[in-house]
């Protein structure tokens, strides 16, 4: 009981700092956390970018070893912090005070951040960040007006801006195609969001790819059990269509000769 009231509180309070901007056709995505690979892609992804200033701090390090299938010691020797111990919560060195005066807010939580936003508000938000002077760390965000994280995946994707352009028209994320020829539908408009060629590492499949992994494995670390979950569901229900035969039948038989 007292668990789920600080899973709640926390995903509340990620919420109020965390509030997002106007809303914008989110992209979605399918997250599939029997997908060890690209769970494994994440994690390193997390761990890389993310796990400096937002911590996991419902989450044990044994657990994600375990679940993932990575041995405790690759584990211990590439991803697990210097300070931690493999029995460990992500919670992560940086003050929280500090933190409050560098972005605004102490940057929150993510164990439950796919939970509370959902997989396309992670997965479109990771991808809407673009150049904007007048804000102080020089990124805003299509999805999260005014947002206060730097752009950490910036030399990935490239340098993203806002443009007006010739584009595919979208409808809910999905590229509208002309039922005839099959080509995407093109219109002129502003406020789309182009890369700066030459400026990123990854092509825009790949950095798609790699924010899909991301998000997979936060959607995964939101919900560890889900798998093991939906197994015990499917016996559960087995089970008790069984039983309902059984009942049934027996129901029959009590009542056969009762008139």
């Amino acid at each position: 009981m007292l668990k789920g009231i600080v899973f709640a509180l926390t995903a509340w309070i990620g919420s109020a700092i965390a509030a997002g901007g106007p809303g914008i056709p989110l992209e979605h995505i399918d997250v599939d956390p029997r997908d060890k690979p690209s769970l494994q892609r994440g994690l390193a992804t997390f761990m890389q970018y993310c796990a400096g200033c937002h911590s996991t701090e419902y989450q044990r390090f044994e657990r994600t070893a375990t679940d993932l299938e990575i041995p405790v010691k690759l584990f211990e020797e590439y991803l697990l912090p210097a300070d931690k111990k493999i029995g460990d919560l992500g919670t992560i060195a940086m003050p929280a005070d500090e933190a409050a005066e560098w972005f605004g807010a102490p940057p929150p939580d993510l164990t439950l951040s796919t939970r509370k936003r959902g997989n396309d508000w992670v997965y479109t938000y990771l991808k809407t960040f673009y150049t904007d002077p007048s804000r102080p760390l020089g990124v805003n965000n299509l999805v999260f007006e005014k947002v206060g994280m730097p752009h950490v995946l910036q030399p990935l994707q490239g340098e993203q801006r806002l443009v007006c352009t010739n584009a595919p028209v979208r409808e809910n994320g999905v590229v509208q195609t002309d039922p005839l020829t099959g080509n995407p539908i093109l219109a002129d408009q502003c406020g789309v969001l182009e890369v700066v060629e030459g400026t990123g590492q990854l092509t825009a499949d790949e950095y798609d790819r790699v924010i899909y992994d991301l998000v997979n494995y936060m959607a995964y670390i939101a919900e560890p059990s889900r798998v093991d979950a939906e197994r015990i569901g499917t016996y559960v229900l087995l089970f008790l269509f069984v039983f309902g035969i059984i009942a049934y039948l027996l129901k029959r038989e009590y009542w056969r000769d009762v008139h």
